[in-house]
């Protein structure tokens, strides 16, 4: 690898250190549950929405939902006009919606979820590195909050309290009580997941890369991984570089650490949230 040297980016992060985030929430009152999602420079809006219908390929009496996610970078995303995709997503936004949507699934239980169709659209507004993993951050906090909602308003419920087949027009859910809720929530959703970038650059390791670190990483990579330890997706790529057991094995070691910061972030933003 060539030898990288910091002071020829001007860099104003320490190797271990990742970029502000700021979350709002709410950003658009017409969705289930939104985010608006800033890491560093990069800036993702997030929108959990429910379907009336789930997907055509499902059963017409299943039990169990879905969630399916999509991705778009804006026009004004990029420092030059990145062109719509009017005609259906092309081959990275492809890639990365199919990521997005993996990585939701891998934190919640389908058959608790119960037959809701759920899509979380993840709309690049700035671009500088790192939104695909923004992305699935964002989303994961959308997602949660909309599910919330949904069992706060009797929903999404316990199989035990769903409607029977043979219920009668007068049939009504059980109202939960709070502690009933939150434990239906964490049956739902036993997990959080987020994701992080991190990067070889010389010899050296750095965490979550802007725009200016990945161009110039020898090797990048992507890790998406659950708050219980479990990992979702590692992508890792040698930029015109090859790079040892051992370097891969700091690569990880730093990207858990980035993903411990994700979770308790993402614990954090929820807290007390409707």
């Amino acid at each position: 690898m060539a030898k990288f040297k910091e002071a020829d980016l001007a860099l104003t992060r320490d190797k271990d250190e990742m970029r502000d985030v700021e979350v709002e929430l709410n950003f658009t009152p017409n969705a289930l549950a939104s985010v608006l999602y800033k890491q560093g420079e990069t800036s993702v809006l997030a929108c959990c929405t429910r379907a009336r219908n789930l997907p055509r390929w499902f059963p017409r009496d299943a039990t169990k939902g879905w969630v399916n996610a999509e991705y778009s970078l804006l026009p004004a995303s990029t420092d030059s006009r990145f062109q719509r995709e009017r005609r259906g997503a092309k081959g990275r936004t492809f890639e990365i919606e199919r990521l997005v949507a993996r990585s939701l699934r891998a934190g919640i239980d389908l058959e608790q979820l119960g037959p809701h169709s759920l899509t979380v659209d993840c709309d690049i507004l700035n671009a500088d590195g790192g939104t695909r993993c923004a992305s699935i951050t964002a989303a994961m906090i959308a997602l949660r909050l909309g599910v919330r909602r949904l069992i706060a308003d009797g929903l999404c419920l316990p199989a035990a309290d769903r409607k029977p087949a043979d219920a009668g027009r007068d049939w009504k859910p059980r109202t939960l009580s709070d502690e009933e809720k939150a434990s239906h929530e964490a049956a739902v959703m036993p997990s959080d997941v987020a994701a992080i970038s991190v990067g070889l650059l010389g010899e050296d390791v750095y965490l979550d890369l802007d725009y200016i670190l990945d161009s110039n990483a020898d090797v990048d990579m992507n890790v998406i991984g659950t708050s219980d330890g479990k990992l979702v997706e590692v992508q890792a790529t040698g930029e015109e570089a090859t790079y040892t057991r051992a370097q891969l094995d700091e690569l990880m070691d730093m990207a858990e650490a980035g993903l411990a910061s994700l979770y308790a972030l993402q614990n954090n933003v929820l807290e007390g949230a409707v």
